[in-house]
């Protein structure tokens, strides 16, 4: 099974490391809680489009995929990088079985996957509710989340403002777990809001390590989505 280029995702890497090397620097925690060799679903908070970028220079030890939303791809020379360097398209606001399918099998063949269970850019102070679609990829395919927090790529680049141009960037990475070591429930309900809650607070705690007091959302809700579209590892989801 193959998707993208590896030498195209390297490249583009690197432009992300010297661009967080001149606007302040990247700092990393707790890379040697990454796997390897088995199929990985990268969990974090997201408050800017650089979160992705961020996240791909600070977990060097995998190559990470996602989905993008479909449109992205609409545009011939933007389109072709991205699925070069790892995306593939998914529709969002609709249930899109055959790209969740997809993803399942990528994640099934060892590959690793970044999700942002919080569906869009939060405002950096207080957490969204975590989406459904994460706790569905983690059940159907057993395969370890990793939770990770960011701090400082809202402060390069926030949501609907301008940004600094220089600040450092500090990400923090935590033991990875599995959704049946923490789905203990006593229906599939209880188990889905168990597992979001424990990626609610290990997001969080990882967050704090970075330095960043991310409170949890005021309510844990549960969407009636299939799955909630995480975005692709360098490409922005939305305008702000």
């Amino acid at each position: 099974m193959k998707i993208g280029s590896l030498p195209v995702y390297y490249a583009v890497r690197t432009a992300f490391d010297l661009m967080f090397a001149v606007r302040g620097g990247l700092s990393v925690r707790g890379r040697e809680n990454v796997p390897t060799g088995e199929g990985l679903l990268v969990v974090s908070n997201h408050m800017s489009h650089l979160d992705p970028p961020a996240l791909a220079c600070a977990v060097r030890q995998r190559r990470l995929l996602a989905m993008a939303k479909e449109e992205l791809f609409q545009h011939p020379a933007f389109g072709w990088l991205i699925a070069k360097i790892g995306a593939f398209p998914i529709r969002r606001g609709e249930a899109d079985l055959e790209s969740v399918k997809l993803a399942m099998s990528y994640l099934e063949a060892g590959e690793s996957m970044i999700v942002f269970p919080e569906g869009t850019r939060s405002d950096g102070v207080r957490m969204l509710h975590i989406e459904r679609g994460v706790s569905m990829l983690a059940k159907k395919t057993g395969v370890k989340v990793l939770p990770v927090g960011i701090n400082g790529t809202q402060v390069l680049m926030p949501r609907g403002a301008k940004g600094r141009w220089r600040h450092h960037v500090r990400v923090a990475i935590g033991p990875p777990f599995t959704y049946q070591e923490v789905a203990t429930g006593r229906n599939e309900r209880e188990n889905r809001e168990k597992f979001a809650l424990e990626v609610q607070n290990r997001i969080i705690a990882q967050c704090r390590e970075t330095g960043l007091d991310l409170q949890p959302p005021a309510s844990l809700s549960e969407p009636a989505g299939v799955l909630d579209a995480p975005q692709n590892v360098l490409v922005p989801e939305d305008k702000p």
